[in-house]
């Protein structure tokens, strides 16, 4: 549906410590961790709501493919990843999300750097040539995106002071009613949600619902350990 003219904005972070813990018990990468606790999170939002579709949600999702230690340009590909949503099983929802990220990255090794430009390009170009002629898009082949920008890694300071959060605020569009986006600091994770007021009421729970997925991952670490 097309979104309408006001947003709700919710933020939050997340010690980055314990995210590294839990993928080094698990096994996967931090970004698989993140994609879960979102999973989850969306899972019991839409519970909450009455609106869980039977088929799963897809996130799109910005890859670096960079090859080298050059710093020059933009190397980023984007590729849909299945968050299990309609899955129950927290374990079966993880691995799900890691076989579809890793089937992505064989996909794009495959690949020369023409070639992911022009893959991604053909993943977008349906819906936004849909929002650009200002029609209900009927091609959008996501249902959000999920963007982790990796941030700087020593701890930042402003005006002699410590940056104790930065939280990323991005856009939505029609067919496209939420976005998350984080970023990392020296110790922690900061997410920025935002979304249609209209479309996706009390976003707020989905921050409370970020913090459930999060332990359900820990629990699952916990199980490999």
């Amino acid at each position: 549906n097309p979104v309408g003219p006001y947003r709700a904005f919710d933020a939050a972070e997340f010690p980055l410590e314990d995210i590294k813990t839990i993928k080094n018990a698990v096994g996967c990468k931090i970004n698989d961790v993140v994609l879960a606790m979102c999973a989850s999170a969306l899972r019991q939002y839409l519970l909450e709501l009455g609106a869980l579709p039977g088929r799963p949600l897809i996130a799109g999702v910005p890859l670096s493919t960079r090859r080298d230690h050059s710093e020059s340009g933009n190397q980023i590909a984007f590729m849909l990843v299945n968050l299990g949503t309609h899955l129950a099983d927290a374990t079966d929802r993880l691995a799900l999300i890691r076989a579809s990220v890793d089937h992505n990255k064989q996909r794009f090794l495959r690949m020369k750097p023409a070639e992911i430009l022009g893959y991604s390009v053909g993943l977008m170009a349906p819906g936004l040539t849909s929002m650009l002629a200002v029609q209900r898009p009927q091609s959008l082949a996501f249902n959000l995106v999920i963007s982790n920008v990796p941030g700087q890694r020593s701890k930042l300071y402003w005006q002699g002071c410590e940056v104790e959060a930065m939280y990323p605020v991005s856009v939505v569009a029609d067919g496209m009613a939420l976005n998350i986006s984080l970023t990392s600091r020296a110790d922690g994770l900061d997410f920025g949600l935002i979304a249609c007021r209209r479309t996706l009421p009390h976003v707020q729970r989905l921050l409370e619902h970020l913090e459930v997925g999060l332990q359900e991952v820990e629990s699952l670490a916990k199980r490999a350990g």
